[in-house]
């Protein structure tokens, strides 16, 4: 959702999304919720399967304190560690799929796919919207 903030007197600014999502990754949700339900996404940055983005069942991951909800990719919430966000936190993710195998823990292991995070980093403008936002 892009949102909107006046500042006294300026135009104003759009707030970028911080988490896109490419057609096949919202095709592949769409098939893991009618399998699992309701989904939710975490990426801790660690190394292995902590470095891709994995997608549980809403509630069999427990949210820490520190995790940062990034976006609701439609009803799908997706979370970031804090000590990753400090790291991408001017970056904007967008969530695909490629070929391949996904996490041991992630939903898409199995289906021949695995979820993937592409990115690019904001301009000057939109991280002044962003931090005017609150969000950085």
């Amino acid at each position: 959702m892009t949102t909107r903030k006046a500042s006294a007197g300026l135009a104003m600014t759009e707030v970028p999304e911080q988490v896109l999502t490419t057609p096949a990754a919202e095709e592949l949700m769409g098939r893991l919720s009618n399998k699992h339900g309701e989904l939710m996404f975490h990426q801790s940055g660690g190394c292995c399967d902590g470095s891709s983005p994995m997608c549980y069942p809403r509630g069999e991951f427990l949210v820490g304190d520190g995790d940062v909800l990034l976006a609701t990719l439609g009803e799908t919430p997706f979370y970031m560690s804090g000590s990753q966000f400090e790291y991408w936190k001017h970056t904007q993710l967008i969530l695909d799929v490629v070929p391949g195998r996904g996490g041991m823990f992630s939903l898409e292991n199995g289906e021949g796919v695995r979820f993937l995070i592409r990115s690019r980093v904001f301009t000057d403008a939109e991280i002044g919207a962003l931090r005017s936002a609150g969000r950085i």
